[in-house]
């Protein structure tokens, strides 16, 4: 009997989906590594931040949105959120095992490879620093490197990306308080473990630039990400090799405005490249 990717088609779009809009820095990477690729994006938004939900909550969010996927016929779904990857890859892998996923999960080996300090800090949501798969990470490349890993968590900065405020006087304030730890114990390596992270990277390193006893190199997984799906999907015969329809098809649970500013601010999309469509945000029924 043949399984569920060999079913597949070529042709069938690749779903990608997050809390809110902070996959969209991981599907600019998937944009650029794949071109000919069909993308479908689920921004969860009713429900973001993932990070100060429970375990059992991102779990049963993920597994409701993958199977909205799934019934779109995608081939593939890239977890872009590292939060529901560290809560919700397993469960989605074992109620889909034939499927292609790809997870995210912070940029640790090649911060620890590029550190001269030897000190590296890791802006994460407090669910990802938690999670027992994040610690066991950083304690194997700990003892393994001796780098350190200064975790710091980051409340409240996902909804202020998610509002649009990257730049601005909250947004910096609050990504100083949560940066000065970091400098002061002579970090010179930071890795974005969130993925709406990447759209405050300019902010980050503004910052950086004033207080920083140290150059720092910024580590955003995006492009690795992209690669992983790239590599899978060419190893499973899935991949398209002719150029499909460039409209990206979008959808939420939250407000369409959101979106459409972050699609033409963040990415830099024209009008007619998108669709959004709005949908409930129920929870599916237990």
């Amino acid at each position: 009997m043949p399984t569920q990717t060999q079913l597949m088609s070529n042709q069938a779009p690749i779903g990608i989906f997050d809390s809110g809009i902070g996959g969209l820095s991981v599907l600019r990477h998937i944009c650029e590594q794949l071109p000919n690729e069909s993308l479908c994006y689920f921004a969860d938004s009713s429900f973001a931040p993932y990070g100060d939900k429970t375990e059992a909550e991102v779990i049963q969010r993920s597994l409701y949105v993958a199977q909205h996927l799934l019934q779109l016929g995608v081939k593939a779904i890239v977890v872009a959120c590292n939060t529901a990857t560290t809560a919700a890859i397993a469960a989605l892998r074992a109620n889909y095992p034939d499927l292609i996923l790809v997870g995210v999960e912070p940029g640790l080996k090649p911060a620890a490879s590029l550190s001269k300090t030897g000190h590296v800090g890791v802006l994460a949501t407090s669910r990802t620093l938690a999670s027992s798969k994040y610690q066991l990470l950083c304690e194997q490349i700990q003892q393994t490197t001796q780098v350190r890993f200064i975790n710091q968590a980051c409340p409240g900065l996902v909804d202020l990306i998610e509002q649009g405020e990257l730049d601005s006087p909250a947004a910096l304030e609050l990504l100083n308080n949560y940066l000065q730890p970091i400098f002061q114990a002579q970090a010179d390596t930071i890795v974005l473990g969130c993925t709406h992270y990447p759209f405050v990277e300019t902010s980050i390193r503004q910052i950086a630039n004033k207080t920083s006893p140290h150059p720092i190199q910024i580590i955003d997984t995006g492009l690795a990400i992209a690669k992983q799906l790239q590599r899978l999907l060419t190893q499973q015969q899935l991949l398209n090799q002719h150029k499909t329809a460039e409209t990206l098809h979008c959808i939420t649970n939250g407000a369409a405005e959101k979106l459409e500013f972050a699609l033409s601010h963040l990415l830099k999309y024209q009008p007619e490249q998108y669709i959004i469509q709005e949908i409930s945000c129920n929870f599916p029924a237990s």
